[in-house]
């Protein structure tokens, strides 16, 4: 008899359902913390995208200037550079190609070039007042970027 009962306590072969009921309320508290992760993970993604395209807009702007395109006008007040100034040396303006999105690039006092656009990373408006590519790169976090925000 007591071999009998030590074989059904040692021969048990399913959950109870405290322990699924346990199992499921985790599972659900991991996956909404997951949902919540990937939606910042996104985001984040979009903004860098938004910064990689206003680099490449400096980079191009960069290379027609190198190659004698005016920054600066007869009465030496600086001329912005546009998508028309830049021509076949920007294939893609990225998000400032988007309807409504502007931008323009100056050099400045000290012959930096600065980017100054409007642009939307996702529903988050990011803007660029005057901004350098070493500003760019340091505004990891920041929808405003440039002198406003320095």
């Amino acid at each position: 008899m007591l071999k009998k009962l030590k074989n059904l306590l040692t021969n048990q072969k399913g959950l109870t359902l405290v322990e699924l009921l346990a199992v499921v309320v985790i599972l659900g508290i991991v996956s909404s913390i997951a949902v919540v992760s990937m939606g910042n993970v996104i985001q984040n993604s979009r903004e860098d995208a938004v910064r990689a395209d206003a680099i490449q807009i400096l980079n191009a702007a960069e290379i027609y200037v190198s190659q004698g395109g005016a920054v600066v006008g007869e009465d030496n007040q600086p001329i912005p550079i546009n998508k028309a100034a830049l021509g076949d040396l920007l294939t893609r303006e990225g998000a400032f190609g988007e309807t409504g999105a502007t931008w323009s690039v100056v050099r400045n006092s000290d012959g930096e070039l600065e980017f100054s656009g409007n642009a939307m990373a996702g529903s988050q408006p990011m803007t660029f007042n005057g901004a350098t590519v070493s500003q760019i790169n340091n505004a990891k976090g920041e929808v405003t970027i440039g002198s406003t925000s320095n």
